[in-house]
């Protein structure tokens, strides 16, 4: 991984297997835009809820030249499934930002010019006639 890395937890106390983690999927992020030059990823629990559990938030800001891409919304009780799905986010942005940057993305396309065949059924064969 070439990639500068910053990993903060906040509210709990540092994982190693966590960081490991972390690592690994941020070294499978340079795969999706040859020119990530950072990332960040922060991991939050912010209190307890006796109703609904304790939650997890991740975000994920990855820094490209000209642009800083960033997937906060990845909430869970688990936090490999946040993880997950805040990279998974993160990778999906990637893509399409690099797919604007080559100017790949969606192009209206134009039919040809030319007239265009007429495909009704010719006048002398109607309905419910049959040809000798």
């Amino acid at each position: 991984m070439r990639t500068p890395l910053q990993i903060n937890f906040h509210g709990m106390d540092t994982s190693p297997a966590l960081e490991t983690l972390i690592r690994d999927k941020t070294a499978k992020l340079e795969q999706f835009h040859p020119n990530v030059t950072g990332c960040r990823v922060v991991i939050d629990k912010p209190h307890h809820h006796k109703q609904q559990g304790e939650h997890f938030i991740v975000s994920i800001d990855v820094s490209v030249p000209g642009s800083n891409i960033v997937a906060n919304h990845a909430h869970h009780e688990d936090v490999n499934v946040a993880l997950r799905d805040a990279f998974f986010a993160a990778r999906r942005q990637l893509e399409e930002h690099a797919v604007r940057m080559r100017g790949d993305g969606k192009r209206r396309v134009t039919p040809p010019g030319g007239a265009f065949a007429d495909v009704r059924p010719s006048a002398g064969l109607q309905a419910g006639s049959e040809a000798e």
